[in-house]
């Protein structure tokens, strides 16, 4: 799209260069063709260094931007992107081309594989699987009824994921206008899942705003969990049923949520953490401790805590 064209269409001002965008990024990734945001002075160095053809941002900020990157100038930039994202969305799950599929896997009858995507040897998908376009499935992948995988995701080799689990749908995104409006942001990544993950029933993995959402190798995922955009997964973690992951959040190796526990969002989780059921994460921990409860504590003091209550509720 001319740049141009897309400040017209976003109520923006436009006096610079005009040239094509092709898509938005990530201030890290974007690249000298595509368009990014800038609303957080924690990303100030990001900024600094971007690559980004175009950047949206606050006349504040203007002054850190790269010589390389044009400016659109906006007040409320997290929305501005919000409104342009629709204007690179791409259609979903097309069948117009061929997939590619290995003569070595099965698939079953009434399973649907967009336009290009990949399907490796040894690899077994069962009826009604729903896989979009331009999605990588490697080598001996189980996917079992009902799933649906959107377009552009990545399933390394020895996966299994369970039936009816959802696999890159849009995160829950939206800007808010000065009314209370809420605009939807039009999410352009996606989601990898590496080698040896399984996925339980009926769990929710979004794709990311822009980049990836990503679980890493031998992480196990219970059923009913959902998992934000953007978040990262360490290697060999364990997330029990109903455990609840909010966007942006990394955890680290081997971490363990307990069932319905959950975190905030844009926070992190050091490796060997094991957080116990229904604790609730606040703010970014330590690894190597067992926590728990809400307000999260070590989970040995919420014990006495509790215990102690106890013991009061009795006398009183």
């Amino acid at each position: 799209m001319k740049l141009s064209l897309l400040a017209q269409a976003i109520s923006l001002e436009f006096s610079g260069i005009d040239k094509e965008v092709t898509s938005f990024a990530t201030l890290k990734e974007a690249t000298s063709s595509q368009i990014t945001f800038f609303d957080n002075p924690k990303l100030l160095t990001d900024l600094q260094n971007t690559k980004a053809g175009v950047v949206i941002l606050s006349s504040a900020y203007q002054e850190y931007l790269p010589k390389t990157s044009q400016a659109l100038i906006s007040d409320n930039p997290h929305l501005s992107m919000a409104y342009a994202s629709v204007y690179f969305a791409k259609k979903a799950f097309d069948t117009s081309s061929p997939a590619h599929i290995s003569e070595k896997c099965f698939i079953s009858p009434n399973v649907v594989i967009g336009s290009n995507s990949v399907v490796e040897e040894g690899t077994e998908i069962m009826p009604h699987v729903t896989i979009g376009a331009n999605v990588k499935i490697g080598k001996n992948v189980k996917i079992f009824p009902n799933v649906v995988v959107y377009d552009d995701s990545i399933i390394k080799d020895n996966c299994i994921i369970q039936a009816g689990a959802i696999i890159g749908s849009d995160g829950f995104g939206y800007a808010h206008t000065k009314m209370g409006e809420h605009i939807k942001i039009y999410h352009s990544g996606n989601v990898i899942l590496e080698e040896d993950v399984e996925v339980g029933s009926n769990t929710t993995i979004d794709r990311a705003v822009f980049g990836s959402t990503i679980i890493q190798k031998g992480t196990k995922i219970d059923n009913l969990v959902q998992i934000g955009h953007n978040c990262e997964i360490g290697q060999a973690c364990i997330l029990v049923a109903q455990t609840g992951i909010s966007g942006s959040t990394k955890l680290g190796r081997n971490v363990i949520m307990g069932g319905q526990s959950a975190t905030a969002g844009h926070l992190e989780i050091g490796d060997f953490a094991t957080i116990a059921a229904r604790g609730g994460v606040s703010k970014s921990i330590e690894g190597g401790k067992i926590y728990g409860g809400f307000p999260l504590t070590l989970q040995n003091e919420w014990l006495k805590t509790q215990a102690k209550l106890a013991k009061f509720f009795k006398k009183n």
